[in-house]
């Protein structure tokens, strides 16, 4: 394999859009079709996500949306997509994107997915963080006999995404599904106190939990209150987790070549090399930024980087050289580092 050619299990694939849900005033989901050549390639778990790849402003840009839908239920791939304020790319995919239309997609990944045991599942989601978990309880629901309680917050009740589906879901499984809407508007922010409650005395259930970075470390610190093993708590960031504050230079050297640019840094401790690419002006592909969409990935070819998370690569992939860069980090006084 050449140095700068990425395995091809991380290329994209042009999909078709074959049907848009209008799923609130600020949320769209996009429904596409897969070829029957691609169907192995975009088989998916429950709560993963893909990248899609769209041009912008003479800019090319990738960015991580979860599916909504359920590979056992719904039979369909469709990602749903929320305004950002200031997002380039959600706007546009709200505004722009038809039926017909074509969008690079890269295949399905990610680790907050739909466990294999039998315990029940007890989530918590805000805004659109509950589209990853409406994929894993629609799972549960129609493959297992396991009881699902939801907590949902949203700042007033006719924002919340998938209400409806929720409450026909609920309607359908009156004995397994108990849904919790949290109206921010009315109640104030999710507290420790609210999250105990809901919880109840589920600290054996598996938790699942998306949304803001404040509301998921609101309700972790209360899971934790109530004794729910770390390993029961899975945990899906739409942001970067905050990594440690940049030190001093370290004398290290980074070679960094994307394309047909080659450029060198100076390495600052705790810096990585995403970071170290940014800094010496270049623009590298980036998406997640927390090692779980393979959109940055490069390779290493001269010395050594340690990945401070990886949910993307192989382990073939990662002995073949390839890093995250979004989370690799220097070990070695030169490093030099090709993009595919």
């Amino acid at each position: 394999m050449p140095a700068d050619a990425a395995p091809q299990r991380h290329r994209y694939h042009p999909l078709r859009v074959r049907r848009i849900v209008q799923e609130t005033p600020e949320a769209r989901s996009i429904v596409f079709e897969v070829p029957s050549e691609l169907a192995g390639v975009f088989a998916f778990e429950a709560g993963q996500f893909v990248t899609l790849r769209v041009a912008r402003d003479d800019r090319t840009h990738v960015r991580s949306y979860s599916m909504s839908s359920s590979p056992e239920a719904d039979g369909e791939l469709r990602v749903t997509v929320k305004r950002v304020p200031g997002g380039l790319v959600s706007n546009w995919l709200n505004d722009g994107v038809e039926k017909g239309d074509v969008l690079d997609v890269g295949r399905p990944g990610g680790a907050f997915v739909l466990d294999r045991g039998g315990h029940d599942i007890a989530a918590f989601a805000a805004g659109s963080g509950i589209t990853p978990v409406f994929s894993i309880l629609k799972t549960a629901l129609a493959t297992t006999d396991r009881r699902v309680r939801l907590l949902y917050a949203n700042r007033s009740r006719d924002a919340a995404i998938f209400g409806d589906e929720l409450d026909a879901l609920a309607a359908r499984y009156p004995d397994r599904l108990l849904v919790e809407y949290h109206e921010d508007l009315v109640r104030g922010f999710i507290d420790r106190e609210t999250v105990a409650r809901h919880a109840g005395d589920a600290v054996h259930a598996v938790h699942y939990v998306c949304g803001p970075d404040g509301f998921m470390d609101t309700v972790r610190a209360a899971l934790r209150d109530l004794g729910v093993d770390r390993t029961r708590i899975r945990v899906e960031r739409f942001t970067p987790a905050e990594q440690p504050a940049a030190g001093a230079v370290d004398g290290l050297t980074v070679t960094i070549k994307l394309g047909r640019t080659t450029a060198t840094a100076v390495h600052r401790r705790g810096d990585t090399i995403l970071q170290t690419a940014r800094s010496a002006g270049l623009r590298p592909p980036s998406s997640c930024e927390t090692g779980t969409c393979a959109t940055c990935m490069a390779r290493v070819v001269q010395g050594r980087a340690d990945m401070r998370n990886n949910d993307a690569l192989t382990p073939d992939e990662v002995a073949e050289g390839w890093v995250l860069t979004c989370q690799a980090v220097p070990r070695s006084p030169v490093i030099e580092v090709v993009y595919g």
